[in-house]
Parts: structure tokens; sequence; C-alpha cells
């Protein structure tokens, strides 16, 4: 399987899998902003000694005397956390509010240590310095085994792990995940998301690909992973969130790269969750929903002609889903004042989150 770095809006994540006759098979999903009844959310942050850096400490190795020109040392961590923490507790959590921890502290880097809950005004003002005690290892398990015993009883929970590094309990988190997710599919216990955000420039990502990818003999995908430096939209974090019953258009069809169709979705209105095959040797396919064309290459070379056409106004959605409790149904916070930008961490976002506004794209109820 291949997971494509480079997608274009509306996509959230396109997979590629080579498929009998040379075809090649396509997976992807659109981007939407999932709706979970009874949802708990949490945020984990990297609190091993690696981190320093990035929490804004001093670690000996940077002169910082104003005489030889030095430059004080940024906490890039706290804007990570405030975006992310308030985003979770205003889009998705149940309560409207974010559990937050800090993770591979103290020795080994075997502890957590728990900050608080944030409601999405909090986490915007609250600033996330170093944990009391950096970690000398980096494992991740206690914080997973934390959000999984902590929301038991949560009909949904989503949660996501900050890190900067190289995991050191790797073997352990999957063979922890394999059983969890078996559970899951065997209804032993309530369906998870857990998606790792690396940041920095010693993220081992082929670690985060083997816990993606991870095969446990069931259909239930746990973990998902990013790239602080190559997201798009705060959305991302629920690419692998979808509803196969939601529409998003009426209708809509999946062209090859010579333009024929190769699934119409007419009767059926477009979904979020879109499966197909297209001839071997194609370097794109086309979406073509609500007057658009959007092109999306198949591998990272492609070469792929511009998207085209005007997005049309959707039509009238169907009846909207029972409203969310209160705290998690408040308005979206206005845009931040200064740079979208994660300090360093090239990640620009839409206000709240949101995709573009001309992509014309609207979700409607599930059948």
């Amino acid at each position: 399987m291949a997971q494509l770095k480079n997608v274009v809006d509306p996509f959230g994540e396109v997979n590629v899998y080579p498929a009998a006759g040379g075809k090649t098979r396509v997976v992807a999903t659109i981007l939407l902003e999932p709706y979970k009844e009874g949802a708990q959310t949490g945020i984990a942050l990297d609190g091993s000694g690696s981190m320093s850096k990035l929490y804004g400490v001093d670690d000996g190795s940077r002169i910082l005397s104003p005489l030889f020109g030095g430059k004080k040392l940024n906490n890039e961590i706290t804007p990570v956390a405030q975006k992310l923490c308030a985003y979770l507790a205003r889009k998705l959590d149940a309560d409207g509010g974010t559990t937050c921890i800090y993770w591979a502290v103290g020795p080994g880097g075997s502890e957590i240590e728990e900050v608080g809950d944030f409601t999405a005004e909090q986490a915007e003002r609250h600033t996330f310095g170093p944990p009391a005690e950096f970690g000398t290892g980096t494992q991740l398990l206690p914080a997973v085994r934390y959000f999984v015993d902590r929301f038991r009883t949560a009909p949904f929970g989503f949660y996501v792990f900050i890190t900067d590094g190289e995991l050191h309990d790797l073997d352990e988190v999957k063979r922890y995940s394999t059983q969890l997710a078996r559970d899951v599919a065997a209804h032993r216990r309530n369906p998870l998301k857990f998606v790792l955000i690396g940041v920095g420039e010693s993220v081992n990502e082929s670690q985060m690909e083997e816990l993606d990818d991870l095969q446990t003999g069931v259909d239930v995908d746990l973990w998902d992973h990013k790239l602080a430096s190559e997201m798009r939209v705060l959305q991302e974090i629920f690419a692998e969130v979808v509803d196969k019953n939601s529409r998003v258009a009426d209708n809509g069809r999946i062209l090859d790269a010579q333009g024929r169709v190769v699934k119409d979705y007419s009767d059926t209105g477009l979904p979020a969750f879109l499966e197909f095959e297209v001839p071997a040797g194609s370097e794109f396919f086309t979406l073509e929903v609500n007057g658009r064309r959007i092109n999306q290459a198949l591998s990272e070379r492609a070469k792929v002609p511009p998207s085209s056409g005007v997005a049309m106004t959707p039509p009238p959605p169907a009846a909207a889903p029972a409203a969310p409790p209160a705290a998690a149904a408040a308005a979206p916070a206005e845009e931040e004042e200064g740079s979208d930008e994660w300090k360093g961490l090239p990640l620009e976002f839409g206000p709240a989150g949101e995709l573009p506004p001309d992509l014309g794209i609207e979700q409607h109820e599930g059948d």
C-alpha cells in the first residue's frame, strides 16, 4: 500500500494498491468533521528530553548571550497544542473539553503527567510549557493505556499524540493495539481512533507508518499518522474517521486519466469514502462533482493537469442529525490574530480548520 503525501482538496487521504490485471485500486476519503455522539477526546504531548528545544528550554547547546548574537529559544509546542486541543474540544468532544497529558516523562520515559481538561477557550489561552520532569526515553504505551482506561465507557474515543522522535516501545504498542482492535471488532470495547503527529526534523516516520499500516486480522483501523509540516488544515486529523454512509453531494463521478467513467454515483450520491479501480498505467484520476473536475495524482511523481470548473451551489442538505450537547456545539472561535503558522512548523489553516469555501462540497446525512 502507498499512502500519498500530496493530496488535493477536498481529499483527506488517498491510498493506492496494486490490483489484478495491472490495475490500481484506489481508496480515498473526503474530509469531513465527524459527529460522534458521546465522544471523548485527548491530546498527549511528548515530554521526553529530546523535546526540550521545542518547549523553549535551553539545553546548553546554544549561546544565548546578546553579545554573541544568540537567539532565545521559542516554545513551539504551545501553538500546536493550543490549536489541536481547542479544535478537538470545539468540534468533537461531547463535554466540550479535551484532556491533555504529557507522555514519555520521568525515568525511562515510562510515565505520564496530567495537565488537565480544557475547553476550546481555555486551551487557546493556555501556555503549554515543559513537563515537570523530562523523560529519559520515549514510551508511548502508557499514554495509550491512560486514555483507553480513563474513557473506557465512552461511545467513541479520539486521541492525538505529538512526538518529535523515535518510539522505544513500538513492539509493545503494536501488540497492545492488535488486541485492542480485536476487542473493538468483537464489540468488547467501543470504537477508538489514535493519531500520531510528528513535529521537528528527527521524527521516525517509518515507525509511524508501521502503526498506521498495522495488520490486526480484523477490519478495525486504530492508527493514523501525520507530519505537521505536511498538513494543510486541522481537519486532516479526521481523514480516517469517515462514516461510509455519509454523502457529501447528490451525485458525482470518478473518471480515469482518459476521461472515461470508472465509478458513477448518480443514483446513490457521492460518499465520503471512495473505493474504485483505474486502468493500468493511470497517472491520476478525476473527481467530477458540483461543476468541478478535481484531478488527483496516483504517485508522487505523476504529471497531473490542473483541476478545472467553477464551484456550484450544492443542493440543500438533508435533515441534519440531532444537535450535539450544548458545550460541544459552541460557535467556532474567531480567527486568531497573527500568523497561522505553528512557529517553525509550516502548517497553515483556514478559520477553525475549515476547508476552502470554493469547493462546493457539503455533507449530507447518511442513508
